[in-house]
């Protein structure tokens, strides 16, 4: 038990921030896509590119991969790729992309020990490679809406085998609000308001309501 006297207002170090995560993205592909039954596609769309801007507002590092694009899954969706133009994409012929060797030393690049993971399908390219960096000692964020898989039963049975190794279950919006945390982080605030307003749903449109009618300095 913690004394009394030693509680401060002092964030978990279980917590995301800016510098100690990275955001892995692994296998939005068309042909992925085709095959996702868990939930709505669009709506999985919506929630990768909102978790995508996010990693960009935070100027979080991200590893963006691929597998067997010109082969047989296509190229990385194009609103992803619009939202970092000058990363690389690793592709690979592996479905765990942690068997690549590129994708992990692109992984140990970052410098980052808390991975957050979103891919397509649930239950193959985000949890093999999710179980592997558990393996491995690093800590695992599953953006569960950033993912599909073929069924929802499928996608849900995935996200219980990960979170029985340990990994954690997050959602994007989760994600760029635990990064922001704080409203008076004025570096952040603009950018993280208008990810909100773009992908945040009804969210968003409150978020536009109540800067219209009480001002620009709203917070959410």
């Amino acid at each position: 038990m913690v004394d009394i006297d030693e509680i401060t207002a002092a964030p978990s170090p279980d917590l995301l921030t800016p510098d100690n995560c990275a955001v892995l993205f692994v296998d939005h592909q068309p042909q992925m896509f085709f095959g996702v039954g868990s939930d709505d596609r669009t709506a999985i769309i919506n929630s990768i590119v909102g978790l995508a801007k996010t990693a960009e507002a935070f100027d979080v590092p991200v590893v963006l991969s691929t597998v067997a694009a010109e082969s047989f899954s296509g190229p990385i969706m194009p609103q992803l790729a619009d939202v970092f133009p000058d990363q690389k994409i690793i592709d690979r012929t592996t479905m765990n992309a942690w068997e690549d060797v590129a994708f992990v030393e692109a992984v140990k690049a970052t410098g980052r020990r808390k991975l957050v993971l979103a891919g397509l399908w649930t239950e193959v390219c985000v949890v093999l490679p999710a179980l592997s960096a558990l393996a491995q000692g690093y800590e695992v964020y599953v953006v569960t809406d950033a993912s599909g898989g073929v069924s929802p039963q499928a996608h849900e049975h995935a996200v219980q085998r990960m979170v029985q190794a340990g990994a954690t279950p997050v959602t994007w919006i989760q994600v760029l609000l635990e990064l922001q945390r704080d409203w008076a982080r004025t570096d952040t605030y603009a950018a993280t308001t208008q990810v909100i307003r773009e992908h945040g749903g009804a969210y968003g449109l409150g978020l536009v309501y109540a800067q219209a009618v009480i001002g620009a300095h709203a917070a959410g």
